[in-house]
């Protein structure tokens, strides 16, 4: 449609706009299990206004903004106690798991062409590693060795040993992987990346800070973060379990030496110098601004109550799932992600089971191989999962009964 010729009141714009979102999941309300992520109003009337205050704000240099550089270190400071960094790390903001990712697969590329020559590099990563790994492999250059996962759900170390060669630049975990949130083996990798000196990022960006506080309750984790012998890089996002408005993940490389081949430098053009720390050139201040001000309203204890809100809240949902027999849980959470389908795919179709949720007001991820429903419980789900769960029932009832079928959905769109 074109742009109207008079332009509209400011409280029209808002009303049009609040009109368009009306079919929306309720977010708030704690329907999504998925996309959303929500500490309670007060940190979110706070990220709001920070948000708006600082949207003009631009990081792409800093000497006019040197708020924004004492803020983007400050986040990241914080960021490395929580994945496990030492004196030498360092890092920066992202706009999100995708760029820190996509940024990742690039400083592996830079590093290979600059110390060992390599002309055709490659990958090597599980088949639950992030789908923005390919998006990265497709936009630098780099082949994507796939490498099957083992019967629970976790990186088969031995097959990626030996999916690994003389022009290996990356290797990849994941603490954990999206599709069943289970944690991989991060030290039997990190030693295969290790004995090659290559790099081996870790994607923690949905564990990166949930892990740090289930740790501080008292839960065995597994060796994850960058305290491991051979992890080179690991990002986390913030606006995750961090819970700070979207736009923000930091990545963490060991060293400034390591963080180099990240960046992008050049002075061929009529503008001067040009530097570059990330994908974007402009940066908003917003989402820089807003997670600094969410982590400090929250502080340490508000996290550990908001990890433990959201751990409590998922192990329910996991037992809930588990005592229902039409229902299978792909893997016990590691996390605050939990994955299951149907015990007999022939007599239920789970992507009918969604449908019948949606209609309900429950909106939740769907993905495959194999068919399962997934969902990403975070804190606001806490105390709603009895109510979830006695929908989930119906649903399933009505799915069988009348042997609908769905439709697999999306993890992302194009559209």
């Amino acid at each position: 449609m074109p742009l109207p010729t008079a332009g509209s009141s400011p409280e029209d714009v808002v009303a049009e706009l609040e009109a368009m979102r009306s079919g929306d999941v309720r977010w708030r309300e704690g329907r999504a299990f998925t996309l959303t992520y929500h500490p309670g109003d007060e940190a979110h009337h706070l990220a709001e206004q920070v948000f708006g205050a600082w949207m003009t704000e631009n990081a792409l240099n800093t000497d006019a903004f040197p708020s924004l550089r004492r803020i983007q270190a400050e986040v990241v400071e914080i960021a490395a106690v929580w994945l496990g960094g030492g004196p030498e790390s360092a890092g920066f903001m992202t706009s999100g798991g995708t760029e820190s990712i996509l940024l990742a697969v690039k400083a592996a590329r830079e590093r290979g062409r600059a110390e060992r020559g390599i002309t055709a590099p490659n990958m090597v990563l599980p088949t639950s590693a992030h789908a923005a790994f390919e998006k990265g492999a497709h936009y630098f250059g780099v082949e994507s060795r796939r490498v099957a996962v083992d019967d629970r759900w976790r990186a088969y170390v031995e097959a990626m040993a030996a999916a690994v060669d003389d022009d290996t630049v990356l290797v990849v975990g994941s603490a954990p992987q999206y599709p069943q949130g289970v944690i991989d083996p991060i030290t039997d990798l990190a030693a295969i990346a290790a004995a090659r000196d290559i790099n081996f990022h870790v994607d923690a960006c949905m564990g990166g800070v949930a892990l740090h506080y289930l740790e501080r309750l008292g839960e065995q984790i597994p060796p994850w973060n960058l305290s491991v012998d051979g992890v080179t890089s690991i990002s986390v996002d913030l606006h995750k379990f961090g819970y700070t408005g979207k736009g923000a993940s930091v990545i963490l490389h060991r060293d400034r030496r390591l963080r180099s081949h990240q960046t992008f430098v050049t002075d061929n053009w009529l503008g001067g110098l040009y530097g570059s720390s990330g994908i974007l050139g402009t940066k908003s201040g917003s989402a820089m601004a807003a997670a600094w001000a969410v982590m400090h309203h929250l502080g340490d204890d508000g996290y550990l109550r908001l990890t433990a809100s959201a751990r409590r809240a998922c192990l329910a949902l996991a037992d809930g799932i588990e005592a229902m027999p039409e229902l299978v849980v792909r893997a016990r959470p590691d996390t605050m992600l939990v994955a299951f389908g149907a015990a007999d795919p022939d007599a239920l179709d789970v992507f009918a089971v969604a449908d019948a949720l949606w209609r309900r007001g429950w909106y939740v991820d769907r993905q495959s191989p194999p068919d399962s429903l997934h969902c990403t419980v975070n804190a606001v789900h806490d105390g709603l999962i009895p109510e979830f769960l006695d929908d989930l029932r119906g649903c399933v009832a009505e799915a069988a009964s009348t042997a609908a079928a769905g439709e697999g959905g999306a993890y992302g769109t194009v559209e």
